[in-house]
């Protein structure tokens, strides 16, 4: 399984796709419906917002497990 730095890159790269331009960590904490605090907090501890993750493969239609356990989505 990945590490939230792991996770952290594929979904830069999913965004990246879409807007075609420098992704950083305050999109990453959008998409997640995460506030800025609370996301450099839990990236400093390398720590998973699985919840957060899930709610936002939901809502993206996106399969979790290629995102948890897949080299690229």
């Amino acid at each position: 399984m990945k590490d939230f730095q792991a996770i952290i890159k594929e979904l830069k790269a999913y965004l990246f796709k879409e807007k075609k331009s420098k992704v950083l960590d305050k999109d990453v904490a959008i998409l997640l419906d995460i506030n800025q605090a609370r996301f450099a907090t839990i990236k400093k501890r390398n720590v998973t917002p699985y919840e957060d993750i899930l709610l936002f493969c939901e809502k993206e239609h996106m399969d979790a497990n290629a995102l948890f356990f897949k080299q690229n989505i």
